[in-house]
């Protein structure tokens, strides 16, 4: 019996003033994530959001710091939320490289299918010159990461599939460019209902590069 109690008490228990803590600061994170999608850069104070969350701005202080250290954790957290879902469709195990290119393709409509507010706050970063620094530190390495991956695919296709004509460089950023205009798009038109042109895009060019590879359907 004394066994069975120590194993008992081996186990760590839960802190719950830590697990407090981790959901106030994801409340905050999620209200700020509100109000630059609805509102834009310019009217979101440490006040605002604390009254988002009925809490206090001490409070919001009290996680963060500064307004600058929050939207850090912003732009960090949708950073890792993409690279997640990009991880699991196009890291996984077992797919050739045109499922792979296929995978990040979804990857980015999906996401802003799923989270439209989350694309709309990596827009606003990435054009508000009072935030397009911030960015440059958290969200470009990850985008000029993935158009690398993507490029490396094209390459990787058009070396096993003898298309000697292609510029894989070209063809990435081509792919880039695609995912990042429909992102925009629909942060200034939010669309009324789920709409399939972006993959129905891709999908024509990638047919045109790759006709062997590549079907419309």
């Amino acid at each position: 019996m004394a066994e069975v109690k120590r194993s008992r008490g081996s186990q760590t228990p839960k802190d719950g003033r830590r697990e407090r803590g981790e959901a106030s600061v994801q409340r905050i994170i999620d209200a700020t994530i509100e109000l630059i999608a609805d509102e834009g850069l310019a009217r979101v104070t440490m006040q605002r959001i604390a009254e988002h969350v009925n809490g206090s701005t001490a409070l919001v202080v009290f996680h963060f710091g500064s307004k600058e250290n929050l939207f850090r954790a912003v732009l960090q957290y949708l950073s890792d939320q993409y690279h997640a879902l990009w991880t699991t469709l196009v890291h996984a195990p077992g797919l050739s490289a045109v499922q792979r290119l296929k995978a990040a393709v979804e990857c980015a409509q999906i996401f802003g299918r799923q989270h439209p507010k989350w694309v709309s706050v990596f827009v606003v970063f990435a054009s508000d010159r009072r935030s397009m620094q911030l960015y440059h530190e958290i969200g470009l390495p990850g985008d000029l990461a993935y158009n690398a991956e993507a490029t490396e695919l094209v390459a990787q296709i058009a070396r096993e599939g003898g298309y000697s004509d292609i510029d894989p460089r070209a063809l990435g950023e081509g792919l880039n460019y695609l995912v990042h205009g429909a992102w925009f798009w629909d942060h200034l038109y939010a669309p009324e209902r789920e709409t399939d042109v972006l993959r129905k895009t891709v999908l024509m060019l990638l047919h045109q590069a790759f006709p062997r590879h590549f079907d419309l359907a």
